[in-house]
């Protein structure tokens, strides 16, 4: 076989075809264990040896799949339990693998009894079939691998040798899906289309940088300025009018060939044949269209979020700058009023006693001073903005001009708004008609966008539609066609025809899927809570209701004192270990490295590979950067550490090695002391950015820097099994059903805790529907308002 068509090392190959010294329990049970007609064939042989070496060679044949000459070794727990179901001793094994045709002639036996065969050229057609499949899906070495030994296990085939065949298989059914792939995409593009994708890695076209460099250029900060380069990017890719049919290539497929299309750089694009150098491509701008429209989403999003923010400091600043005057103003009103109420007392002439007070020169000034510092009576920061309109006015016409907006019902008089506004753009007009659309216009912003005669501020009337604009996008109600993370809500569902094909099928939801009778059972077990609540509140420990005001009182602390010092203890009896040994010993427990495939070659690090890995995970994992690791690891470059990173350290890699780590310690015999994995709680931890970020914001909270915050949720067992960066100002009650769906552990998470900031009812609601209990600790749930549902 040529060497391009060995997809793994030999070691790799062997841990293929041994058994497993860890094999899992469920293997255990579903391959290992005899079944009464198992025992009956079994026991058909005469002599202890015979019968143990046809009970093996069986068991091999079911798990890992290959004959028994394939499987060189058996280890001793696994020949233990295979003899103890047939009551012989384990080591009378070496007697049957001295006997070559004894072994033939069983492996004959047991193809006619359990209906085995062997492979041959019709099941290499359909293997090879089935791989083209799965490879339109994912180009994973390993997933591919693992999917013929399935299918062929399936078909009850004896598997074939790794080498020669499977890995044969999977190389040449990778590359047919790939260059079907490849060659759709390449087909659906003009030869105009093909020239504009060469001069995108053209190195001539500038002299600087290459116009693919430039469209993976992406701003650090959030402004008009910024929001317009995002736009100038997203108006070239359109240029390029890439209307592909992108629904008969799998998502999975066209993520894969879009990161490779993000690492690779132009002059290595420049290397690829026509079809692959194009799908890549593509595949990658189609995605960074994506992109960059979810980007000037979020920088207008930020804008108004600073416009309003930069509102409420002025007031503040305002009112910290005038508060002397305004209070010396409040003392001078106060005399004149107290002279006031004096003259009227004692019928004395009401200016001779004012001017005993204040000269009537002063007076005047007073009050002249007293107009400038006064603010409305119902004022607030909104009265603060129209001076910003200008600033809004750098990037808003060429949002509401290069970006196309979708809306439900609910949303049409704003719609409607934002046509007038786009309208009043293009002809230049400085007035808002009288007709335009105020349906849209909040309260709060209506004593600005209207005067005392009723016409409109157009200043007023332009924020006040794109700050809703902004408040509806993030809602739902309003989509953005092209986004990804703003698209329209119904392409988050699944269609119609599908749920009813599930719905008969049995879902996975864990409610009735009956909508009254699933209301009826919900009121019924709430109103059953509250009545034995009711009836036992007097007796209940810790629980209060006091002139209709629930109270709990705080739960003391249920670890002694003495085991502080205990813990203390025994840290000092653990040894002192380099963490790169750490990292290392781990690695070597749970293989968790071999997860980290390279984007391009899906090849696992082998040799120094994985020292350049351990390296990179510790330089970003500890954060003190790739430069300063490669001058503490002299035989590892910064170069190589970058490479790794770039190519090995993906979103998804990172997912699947952390689900690797946490299912290792979940096996542990120690972690069930603390917990069997069922139950689970999520919180926040900002992290300081001190560069300049998109993602990056204040919080008052914190102080005044910059930062991000990783959502992180921990098992019972202490495990951290899913994390995500979040902005610090967002609501972390976004982000609790996504750690519970889209972790990849093995942990069965039954209840799920909080704070007050990942509670809505919305994820109660949806946490109900996925069988999970959700339990969040409330701050202030004295304060706190409970409704049942209304009874007929």
């Amino acid at each position: 076989m040529a060497r391009g068509k060995e997809l793994l090392t030999p070691d790799e190959r062997l841990e293929y075809i041994r058994i497993k010294p860890n094999i899992s329990e469920w293997e255990l049970a579903t391959y290992y264990t005899f079944t009464d007609h198992d025992i009956d064939v079994i026991n058909r042989h005469r002599r202890d040896h015979n019968r143990l070496g046809f009970a093996v060679q069986l068991c091999t044949l079911r798990y890992p799949g290959w004959s028994l000459a394939d499987v060189k070794e058996i280890s001793a727990p696994i020949l233990s339990y295979i003899a103890k179901q047939i009551n012989v001793d384990p080591e009378v094994f070496s007697l049957y693998a001295q006997r070559e045709p004894t072994r033939r002639e069983h492996m004959e036996e047991i193809r006619q009894e359990y209906s085995y065969r062997n492979f041959a050229i019709r099941d290499y057609r359909s293997c090879s079939h089935h791989l083209i499949n799965c490879a339109q899906e994912n180009v994973n070495t390993t997933f591919l691998i693992n999917s013929a030994i399935e299918y062929l296990r399936k078909q009850k085939i004896i598997l074939p040798a790794m080498q020669r065949t499977i890995e044969r298989m999977v190389w040449e059914s990778r590359n047919r899906a790939e260059q079907r792939i490849f060659k759709f995409i390449s087909n659906s593009l003009t030869e105009w289309q093909k020239e504009k994708l060469d001069i995108l890695i053209d190195l001539f076209e500038k002299k600087d940088k290459t116009p693919l460099a430039w469209l993976r250029e992406m701003p650090g900060k959030s402004s008009p300025e910024a929001f317009l380069k995002i736009i100038k990017k997203l108006e070239y890719l359109r240029e390029l009018k890439l209307s592909i049919n992108i629904s008969e290539i799998h998502p999975t497929r066209l993520i894969q060939l879009s990161r490779m299309g993000a690492r690779y750089e132009p002059y290595s694009l420049r290397r690829f044949k026509e079809d692959k150098r194009y799908a890549i491509l593509v595949a990658y701008l189609l995605n960074l269209s994506q992109d960059l429209i979810d980007l000037a989403i979020e920088i207008h999003d930020r804008q108004i979020m600073i416009l309003q923010s930069k509102g409420r400091k002025t007031q503040e600043e305002m009112q910290k700058q005038n508060g002397k005057s305004v209070n010396e103003k409040i003392i001078h009103f106060a005399d004149i009023g107290s002279a006031l109420i004096k003259a009227k007392a004692e019928g004395l002439d009401p200016f001779t006693v004012i001017e005993k007070i204040m000269p009537w020169d002063h007076i005047v000034a007073s009050v002249e001073e007293a107009k400038k510092l006064a603010r409305p009576m119902d004022y607030d920061y909104l009265d603060l903005l129209e001076t910003k309109f200008n600033y809004l006015r750098k990037y808003t016409p060429t949002l509401l001009s290069a970006l196309e907006f979708r809306s439900a019902k609910s949303s049409e008089s704003l719609m409607k708004a934002i046509d007038v506004i786009r309208e009043i753009n293009v002809s230049g007009k400085r007035k808002v008609p009288d007709d335009a659309p105020i349906d849209f216009v909040p309260k709060r912003w209506q004593k600005h966008v209207f005067d005392e005669e009723g016409n409109i501020n157009r200043h007023y009337y332009e924020m006040a539609a794109l700050s809703e604009l902004r408040n509806q996008i993030r809602s739902g109600d309003i989509f953005v066609v092209g986004s990804r993370q703003h698209k329209d809500f119904d392409d988050y569902l699944v269609s119609k025809e599908e749920w009813e094909i599930e719905r008969s099928l049995g879902t996975r939801l864990a409610v009735n899927m009956n909508v009254d009778e699933f209301l009826k059972e919900r009121t019924e077990s709430l109103l059953a809570r509250l009545r034995m609540i009711s009836e036992n509140v007097d007796g209940m420990i810790g629980v209060s209701i006091n002139k209709d005001r629930i109270h709990l009182e705080r739960l003391e602390k249920s670890v002694p004192e003495e085991a502080k010092d205990f813990s203390l203890s025994l840290y000092k009896m653990l040894p002192l270990i380099k963490l790169t040994d750490l990292l290392m010993e781990v690695a070597n427990w749970t293989s968790f490295d071999e997860l980290f495939t390279h984007a391009s070659t899906g090849r696992p690090p082998k040799g120094d590979e994985k020292a350049v890995l351990m390296a990179t995970l510790m330089a970003l994992g500890t954060n003190i950067g790739l430069s300063k690791m490669a001058d503490a690891t002299p035989d590892i470059t910064y170069h190589q550490m970058a490479n790794t990173a770039q190519w090995r350290l993906s979103d998804d890699a990172m997912l699947r090695a952390q689900a690797t780590l946490v299912n290792f310690h979940h096996k542990l015999n120690l972690s069930s002391y603390w917990g069997d994995g069922s139950t689970s709680s999520s919180d926040g931890m900002r992290v300081p950015v001190g560069v300049s970020s998109l993602h990056a914001d204040a919080n008052p909270h914190y102080g005044t820097g910059k930062g991000a915050t990783i959502y992180r949720f921990v098992s019972d067992q202490f495990s951290t099994f899913y994390t995500k960066v979040i902005n610090t100002n967002a609501r972390d009650a976004v982000h609790v059903i996504d750690g519970l769906l889209h972790h990849e552990t093995d942990l069965s998470i039954e209840e799920h805790y909080t704070d007050t900031a990942g509670y809505t009812d919305q994820v109660f609601g949806l946490s109900h529907l996925l069988g999970f209990r959700f339990a969040p600790r409330l701050r202030d749930l004295a304060d706190a308002k409970l409704y049942i549902p209304s009874i007929n």
